[in-house]
């Protein structure tokens, strides 16, 4: 299994985080039980959030000569006589 992203890592915590302060402020419960069901959910919201991120794919490999090409330069010659 490959290891979680950065953006993975990042989407997750911040959607357990922020969904669970919306559930226990729109609920308003004060109780044990209610408590963890609503961090049950957002943990599971968040881990299902953090899977469904895109994960960036590797690039293709370009396929490269071995040996570069030299290319021949002519170099202009300066003649020695003067007209």
């Amino acid at each position: 299994m490959p290891r979680p992203t950065a953006a993975q890592l990042a989407y997750g915590s911040c959607t357990v985080i922020f969904s669970t302060l919306a559930m226990l402020l729109l609920s308003q419960t004060s109780s044990g039980p209610g408590i963890a069901v609503i961090a049950l959910s957002a943990l599971a919201l968040g881990l299902l959030v953090a899977m469904t991120v895109p994960v960036p794919k590797k690039p293709a490999p370009v396929a490269t000569s071995v040996a570069p090409e030299r290319v021949a330069e002519s170099v202009p010659v300066a003649s020695g006589s003067k007209r």
